[in-house]
């Protein structure tokens, strides 16, 4: 049975890391400490009870026993007779989603898009073949609907749920935007031939270039808009009361691979690009037509993928630099005048090419990322990074796909590497993490979408699979 952090022996003053066995393994270089205000924020919602650090003062930092815990709310040392929200996720969060896997499904397509829905009751798996399956988590992962996406250009390159799970939103290489009603009867979704599958176009007016396509795209908390990024370098946004396109900007000098909501107000926007920058848009005072709120810089390739905190302060970034990087909106600047110089003097491509080994140890000049994150791969595809829930684990780690098949998951204060899953064949795109129990789905290019639980659920594992690797195409985000 695995378990993380069984009192201190698996920790070594915030240097040592769990790996897929349990094992320790320590980082080459040691981790720049994250900035003092989000190691804090993360403690208190993470860390050991208010009581366990004036008795401990020297082990403020290490788990406290499920033992101890117990024996303290049995005796009141809270004075509250209960668990708080932050001695829940500091009990919970030991207890890792490692075992496994045990196989969800597996198809002869491959896995884009992984996704459960804001209160877990629903999975959705996006595949490059046009299916688009969301499973019933509640009624042992019963295909709920299988959607056959309309005017697919490429493959499913993302999809978002409605905050009410009505409805599910799916893109392609292409600006229209498809919506289906995932409530309605039948199992089998074949646009406009068992249901219809409304069509939001994203071309604004003025729009006069090239047909593009679009990377990403989130539900506002309210349900009522939709913020997606696009290969013509533009956020767009889309006001679903009205049905119409709200705005366009022209936020960056590359594709826009990544779009979020920072907050549940919808005013603030974060977006990644190619152009290796994070930017910051607040609806509420746009300074001057598509000009940004803020700038921050750190990456040294483009971004893939963002993911918000949740509290408008904070948010993650996976970069083609192989990093994830941990940013604070207000260190960030209002423009982007820092002299590279001749940093990058190599030739590459990520769909083909393996990261020049020159290029790892760079750092950039100007960096205002507070804290970065190595161990995966970023290859091939547009690989996703999220924080780890607020309700079981308050947030304390990081998790990652990896093109070398891996999901990894970080420590959020330490940097350490937790854990390091190993199933897949093929590149893990895209993985996530259940809002309240310990359960990550991972989903591949090898087709397999597959489940780590803690403990288990009796069944036995999946076996490891030879499965051939599927051919590299020449267009692969």
């Amino acid at each position: 049975m695995s378990w993380v952090g069984i009192e201190s022996d698996l920790f070594d003053g915030g240097n040592a890391a769990v790996t897929e066995a349990g094992s320790s393994n320590r980082p080459d270089k040691p981790f720049r400490k994250v900035d003092d205000e989000i190691a804090q924020l993360t403690n208190l919602r993470s860390g050991p009870p208010d009581r366990q650090r004036q008795l401990m003062p020297r082990k403020q930092q290490l788990p406290v026993s499920p033992v101890r815990m117990l024996a303290g709310r049995e005796g009141n040392f809270s004075g509250r007779g209960r668990f708080s929200a932050a001695d829940c996720c500091h009990m919970l969060r030991r207890y890792l989603p490692v075992n496994g896997p045990w196989l969800v499904d597996q198809t002869t397509s491959r896995a884009y898009v992984s996704q459960f829905s804001a209160d877990g009751s629903l999975f959705v798996a996006g595949f490059q073949g046009s299916n688009i399956r969301i499973y019933d988590v509640d009624r042992g992962w019963k295909v709920q609907k299988n959607v056959l996406a309309k005017s697919l250009r490429w493959t499913v390159t993302d999809t978002s749920l409605s905050p009410d799970q009505r409805y599910l939103v799916y893109t392609s290489m292409s600006p229209i935007v498809h919506i289906v009603n995932v409530r309605s009867a039948t199992t089998e979704s074949h646009a406009n031939v068992t249901e219809i599958h409304e069509g939001l176009d994203f071309i604004s007016n003025d729009y006069r270039g090239y047909s593009f396509g679009i990377f990403s795209v989130k539900f506002s908390t309210d349900g009522r808009e939709l913020v997606a990024g696009s290969s013509d370098d533009s956020i767009y946004v889309y006001d679903l009361e009205a049905n119409k396109l709200s705005l366009r900007i022209v936020a960056h000098t590359d594709d826009v691979n990544t779009v979020t909501f920072a907050d549940e107000s919808g005013n603030l926007i974060y977006s990644g690009s190619d152009d290796n920058l994070c930017k910051v848009w607040d609806r509420r005072c746009f300074i001057a037509k598509d000009k940004p709120a803020g700038v921050l810089m750190g990456h040294l390739e483009g971004i893939t993928f963002l993911d918000s905190r949740g509290d408008g302060r904070y948010f993650i970034s996976n970069g083609k630099d192989q990093t994830i990087k941990l940013w604070d909106i207000r260190k960030m600047s209002s423009n982007t005048s820092c002299n590279l110089g001749g940093l990058r003097n190599y030739e590459w491509d990520y769909r083909w090419n393996e990261y020049p080994p020159e290029a790892r140890n760079l750092k950039h000049p100007c960096d205002q990322s507070v804290a970065t994150y190595k161990g995966h791969s970023v290859l091939r595809t547009l690989i996703r990074c999220y924080f780890s829930p607020e309700y079981s684990t308050g947030q304390r780690y990081i998790y990652t796909g990896s093109h070398d098949s891996r999901v990894y998951i970080y420590d959020v204060v330490t940097g350490t590497q937790v854990a390091v899953l190993k199933h897949h064949t093929s590149p893990v795109r895209d993985c996530s993490w259940h809002p309240n129990y310990p359960m990550l789905v991972s989903s591949s290019w090898d087709g397999d979408v597959v489940k780590w639980e803690f403990p288990g659920n009796g069944e036995a594992p999946c076996p490891m699979n030879n499965k051939r690797v599927q051919r590299q195409y020449y267009y692969s985000r």
